[in-house]
């Protein structure tokens, strides 16, 4: 009650998480409740206070919405933030760790100068399955400790942070059982994380999340959501763009893959919808 009293914008904007994440992100309901679980008692302060808010391994092909499903809730909680993004492909020789946190005391290294910004938000390790064994040595200090000691010596307190892991270990195997049931799917993944992660860093992520592949539905369902949300952003640059039912399907068709996701759907809406406008200034007088 004491909580509720003294934030009710709070409360209000906690209530409203899962619609939001619904709107925005098509075709994983079942992850929606899990996610807003961790979050909402992150931000109600009930996590504990020297561990990062949450933590969370999101799993499953590319182009279905793991990675925007953290930009989604990070703008959401924290004033239109984007997640500090690591992609840990660039992070798999000894060398990473020094790119990482430090060289030599006057560098603090990517992570280091990221963190100077911002005391908040979410940090984003995409396919962590890539990284260097002493990168994850990393990942176990900050899931421990919500903490990360920099080469210049400064330590940073990640305790305001939530932590999100991506990987597409088991992707090939999910897509494979198109007609099994989603349990099936999703203790195939799981196991198959078990097999290629350390269990000590697994272990101490707060969720580990399946997420679907992406049907043919949901991906035009996402169409529409991409040609609505392109739309009113060239609507504020001042440009009105009509999409017809012709021009739908033409997209539809150019922007589905069955197994890239949305991510092709997205470069195809965009470019339509902006060479409209392009080609539109180009020929006034």
């Amino acid at each position: 009650m004491s909580i509720a009293s003294s934030a009710p914008d709070l409360i209000r904007k906690l209530r409203c998480l899962s619609d939001h994440l619904q709107r925005n992100i098509r075709g994983q309901d079942h992850v929606i409740e899990r996610i807003c679980s961790v979050l909402q008692r992150g931000e109600l302060g009930l996590a504990h206070p020297n561990r990062p808010r949450g933590s969370f391994l999101f799993v499953g092909p590319t182009g279905v919405g793991k990675t925007e499903i953290a930009n989604v809730f990070t703008s959401y909680l924290f004033a239109e933030s984007k997640p500090l993004r690591f992609d840990m492909s660039e992070y798999q020789n000894q060398s990473s760790v020094e790119k990482l946190i430090g060289a030599h005391p006057n560098d603090p290294g990517l992570l280091g100068r990221a963190l100077a910004r911002v005391e908040r938000g979410t940090l984003l390790f995409d396919e962590v399955e890539k990284a260097h064994p002493l990168v994850l040595d990393l990942f176990l200090q900050i899931l421990d400790d919500a903490a990360i000691t920099l080469a210049t010596g400064e330590q940073k307190n990640l305790s305001g942070f939530y932590v999100v892991f991506t990987s597409n270990i088991g992707a090939a195997e999910a897509m494979r059982m198109q007609s099994a049931p989603f349990a099936s799917i999703e203790r195939t993944v799981l196991a198959r994380i078990g097999q290629q992660l350390r269990p000590e860093l697994v272990g101490r992520m707060t969720e580990k999340i399946v997420f679907n592949r992406l049907p043919y539905a949901v991906q035009r369902e996402i169409c529409e959501h991409m040609i609505a949300h392109e739309q009113a952003r060239l609507r504020g640059l001042g440009h009105a763009v009509d999409v017809s039912l012709e021009d739908f399907e033409r997209l539809l068709r150019e922007g589905h893959h069955k197994t890239l996701g949305a991510r092709p759907m997205r470069v195809v809406v965009e470019r339509h919808l902006q060479s409209a406008v392009m080609a539109w200034l180009l020929e006034l007088e």
